[in-house]
């Protein structure tokens, strides 16, 4: 199925905004990220698989890239940093198979992704950094996990809210150009 190159085109600049948003709304009290629902937005929106995977990877790099430049916070900072990108890549193949956009579905798959980001990501840093942070110990990892509830606690609302306006735009944009076409 070919895809409206407008949409397409619109669908990128969405995933290129939640990079600045990174940025711009940058916290380290309260980080509220449009990361994930990139992720899960690019991969259900764009029929383009490499493009769906190239979107939030590139938006990460170019956030990242301007957190280096900044000085805000460290862009680049490991090999945490590399999982956490085939985490996102991960999050990008679940949003394939979100194919019909209403809002269970869209809440459900951004929740699955809000989880799936939290045991992985704190999982890296327990594999990784474990010896500067927490014991390669059950209770090392428990430790871990619990140490990352209150991210997970914002990031839930924010993959939620940005699920929401991503999809919830997009779908709005789908409508309205339907709509121009049968006008015209």
């Amino acid at each position: 199925m070919k895809q409206n190159k407008t949409l397409v085109l619109i669908a990128a600049l969405i995933v290129l905004l939640a990079a600045l948003s990174r940025v711009v709304f940058y916290s380290k009290e309260f980080y509220f990220s449009a990361a994930v629902a990139m992720a899960l937005f690019s991969g259900s929106v764009i029929k383009d698989k490499k493009l769906a995977f190239l979107l939030p990877l590139f938006s990460m790099f170019l956030a990242d890239f301007l957190f280096e430049v900044s000085g805000i916070a460290d862009g680049f900072w490991g090999w945490g940093q590399l999982v956490g990108y085939g985490i996102f890549a991960l999050i990008t193949i679940l949003g394939f198979y979100l194919k019909k956009i209403n809002v269970l579905n869209v809440a459900g798959f951004s929740i699955a992704s809000s989880l799936l980001f939290f045991f992985l990501s704190n999982s890296s840093v327990w594999v990784l950094d474990s010896g500067l942070y927490y014991p390669k110990t059950w209770e090392g990892y428990t430790t871990c996990l619990a140490a990352g509830i209150p991210f997970l606690k914002t990031s839930l609302i924010a993959d939620l809210v940005y699920s929401a306006i991503f999809f919830g735009g997009f779908v709005l944009l789908e409508k309205y150009t339907a709509n121009q076409k049968s006008v015209a």
